[in-house]
């Protein structure tokens, strides 16, 4: 399976190239279209494996209830992916020995190597505005996410702080704890940034340009009333 990310950071599509036989994996909606010869499946978890708690544990994590598998027929094909939000794509490779954890709406697709699964941070995920569940990538073989705004990967020595509505995701071989953004309350309050998540360990986080929560409060009033 080959990616080329199209259009990014602001409008991006991800192709994703599959030789004959092979699937891709791929997040219910995301399709914008594919090659005549690809064959669809959709199941709420692996193909041909699916099941309905596969299902509704996505649906914790923020994730859509179905899944949708992409085979391509023996002459190959190609499938295009969307973002739920305008921004970027990427794609990132998994070698087996590091999981990854990603924030609800981040995941986009991976390779049928990929197991999607349920991941528990913690009671703190409450207070990181990013849910009480989040999504964890497993296996060997490539993913793609995607982000509200550019993603940007910071690869972490010790200690990093990000605002809690930046985070895309981030390896499993680092912790973090929901601390304030300044010296106190009063000057993380007021200067906008409030709570943030303080990462410990060697790893590596994606976070996005763009805070959708921040984006939602101000256009929601802006909308007319149906």
């Amino acid at each position: 399976m080959q990616v080329e990310i199209q259009h990014g950071p602001g409008s991006a599509a991800a192709i994703v190239e599959l030789e004959g036989g092979e699937t891709v994996t791929a997040e219910a909606g995301a399709m914008i279209a594919m090659s005549g010869g690809i064959s669809l499946e959709t199941t709420t978890h692996k193909k041909k494996s699916g099941n309905i708690m596969g299902g509704l544990k996505r649906m914790l994590a923020g994730e859509s209830f179905f899944m949708n598998h992409f085979t391509a027929g023996q002459e190959g094909g190609s499938v295009m992916l969307s973002c739920t939000l305008s921004g970027d794509m990427q794609a990132i490779e998994l070698d087996g020995s590091t999981n990854i954890v990603l924030q609800s709406g981040s995941y986009v697709a991976s390779e049928e190597s990929i197991d999607v699964g349920l991941d528990w941070q913690g009671f703190k995920s409450l207070f990181s505005k990013e849910g009480l569940f989040w999504v964890n990538l497993s296996g060997t073989g490539k993913a793609v996410i995607n982000s509200f705004g550019a993603i940007y990967s910071i690869d972490v020595d010790g200690e990093y702080v990000v605002d809690t509505g930046h985070i895309v995701g981030f390896e499993e071989t680092l912790s973090f704890k929901i601390s304030k953004a300044g010296k106190s309350w009063i000057s993380s309050i007021l200067g906008g940034e409030g709570l943030t998540c303080r990462f410990q360990g060697h790893g590596r986080i994606w976070c996005q340009s763009h805070h959708a929560s921040n984006f939602g409060r101000i256009l929601g009033p802006k909308l007319r009333p149906r």
